[in-house]
């Protein structure tokens, strides 16, 4: 094919209809031309030479330029793209290094095998032009719901024609057993849109909480127009579902308008997620009341939060128990879903039972180590104290407060809890000494001689060992595993200590040891401060 008068234009005119036909910009295809172009050239005049084709946007007329730039004597390397500024005094009147002398050569005449390689070169940046299209298009509709037609299945997966492109829907992100024949249209949500070597790929779900949540933002308009907020939503996709909606208008009763007039704009949801049953539920800033809420129809006795664990647990009258765990603990699941809390279900029989064994378990360390009787025990663990060093070191006050105790009844009481506390603080220290315990562990302020035993034997016997645990493992915490929460035992978690106290004792540590500059932290601390009264702004 020879670049003439006659076909200068045939050039334009395709580039015009393959940019037509793939949707993309007509410039983008003249560009490929013009490389596919130069590289036959390339092929003709030689690997070596930098030749440049430059199609005239409005004629179609193809120039053919050879570029050779001047660089220094000594740094000539390919002599048909390079040339000295000698050498280039003849084509320029004062050439300087990094200036271009550029040559008009003879088009080519492109052979058989030069013309597939253009129409490759061609094909392949178009093929690029068109994927960095769609994926510009598909990127802006990650989050959302998009309409399809189903094409065809491989492997389980489901292939949907979604206009400008194919989306996939993996068979795990299908609901339940719900099956699809080519030409069926299908709604899904728009997980992930990601760039790969085949080219961009659209992942859609409908078993993605958020897929019922942008349902009910179709379905009621005070959703989409902000006066109801969807705050959380869990899901066990084609069985049950809740979904937590709050009004910012006092007005504005956001469950009714979710559930619409007789159920019309639920029922629409249901039946788009094959029957789901939905839990509407009314979202509040304060846990438990939220968590009551949650776990409905079931009725809720009592809630006790443990914030730092992350832990609830809840109190049921004993005919509600299965009613709150729901049918293979579907209920109480989906409600810590919601809530993002750990759910304990009690009966009322198994909380007073635990009590029980609390206020037992209390009384007779009261007994063995003050020498009490029963009686009198019971009455301090009524009265709210839990440990020997509450009665050791409480104000006298307090004691006396109780009924039947006078002043040397309550200093008879603190001095046998002192001494029994001296006592085990003595055995831990030899205990902690046979262990093998470094006297720089003992002088460290903050930790009691019981904790030191506990460290060493977990082999924590000096303090540079103490300086490299880390907070978890001294107070204990919770880690996600397979999507359960799994709880992490700490060293000195039985002593009440918290991750905030194990951070300072472990800091507290470092600096001593000279680990960490006391400056420094100062200034990180400084920093955070600003950062987030600017975020406060």
């Amino acid at each position: 094919m020879a670049i003439t008068s006659a076909n200068q234009l045939e050039l334009l005119q395709t580039a015009e209809a393959v940019a037509r036909e793939k949707m993309i910009d007509p410039d983008l295809v003249i560009q490929a031309m013009e490389d596919s172009l130069a590289r036959a050239a390339k092929s003709r005049y030689g690997a070596e030479m930098d030749i440049r084709v430059s199609i005239d946007r409005k004629t179609g007329r193809a120039t053919f330029t050879r570029v050779r730039t001047v660089v220094e004597d000594d740094a000539v390397e390919n002599y048909q793209a390079e040339l000295t500024v000698a050498q280039a005094k003849q084509y320029k009147a004062d050439p300087q290094v990094g200036d271009e002398i550029i040559d008009e050569v003879p088009p080519v005449d492109l052979g058989r095998i030069a013309a597939q390689s253009a129409k490759q070169v061609i094909l392949q940046k178009v093929r690029e032009a068109e994927r960095d299209r769609q994926f510009d298009e598909f990127k802006d509709r990650k989050g959302t719901i998009i309409n399809g037609v189903v094409k065809r299945e491989e492997y389980g997966n489901i292939i949907v024609d979604i206009g400008r492109g194919e989306a996939i829907l993996r068979r795990n992100e299908k609901i339940g057993r719900e099956s699809y024949r080519p030409n069926d249209r299908i709604r899904a949500y728009v997980k992930d849109v990601r760039r790969e070597t085949r080219g961009p790929q659209v992942f859609l779900s409908r078993t993605d909480p958020q897929f019922m949540a942008e349902l009910f933002k179709m379905e009621v308009p005070e959703i989409y127009d902000g006066i109801i907020e969807i705050r959380a939503v869990a899901r066990d996709p084609g069985s049950r579902a809740k979904i937590a909606v709050i009004s910012n208008d006092n007005s504005i009763d956001p469950v009714g308008a979710c559930v619409g007039m007789r159920g019309s704009r639920v029922q629409a949801v249901v039946g788009e997620l094959q029957g789901e049953k939905i839990d509407i539920i009314p979202w509040n800033p304060e846990p438990a009341t939220f968590l009551v809420n949650a776990l409905q129809p079931a009725e809720v006795a009592k809630v006790v939060i443990d914030e730092e664990a992350g832990k609830i647990e809840v109190v049921v009258p004993d005919e509600q128990l299965s009613l709150a765990i729901g049918r293979r603990g579907q209920n109480v699941r989906l409600a810590s879903q919601l809530t993002g809390l750990d759910i304990d279900i009690l009966t009322e029989a198994e909380e007073s039972s635990r009590r029980q064994a609390e206020f037992a378990e209390r009384t007779k360390l009261f007994v063995d180590a003050l020498d009490l009787d029963e009686f009198f025990a019971q009455l301090l663990v009524a009265e709210g104290f839990t440990n020997l060093e509450e009665v050791a070191y409480v104000d006298l006050d307090e004691l006396l407060a109780i009924e039947g105790v006078d002043d040397s009844t309550a200093e008879e009481l603190q001095a046998r809890a002192r001494d029994y506390i001296e006592e085990q603080n003595r055995k831990a220290i030899e205990a902690a000494k046979e262990l093998g315990v470094e006297q720089s562990l003992f002088d460290f302020e903050g930790l009691t001689p019981q904790m030191i035993e506990a460290l060493a034997r977990d082999d924590v016997k000096t303090l540079e060992d103490f300086a490299t645990c880390a907070d978890w493992e001294l107070a204990g915490g919770w880690t996600t595993v397979d999507g359960s929460r799994v709880k992490d035992d700490g060293i000195l978690e039985k002593f009440g200590m918290s991750l905030e106290e194990a951070q300072a004792l472990i800091m507290t540590a470092r600096i001593q040891l000279g680990w960490v500059d006391p400056s420094e932290l100062e200034t990180a601390e400084e920093d955070e401060e600003d950062t987030e009264e600017e975020t406060e702004e």
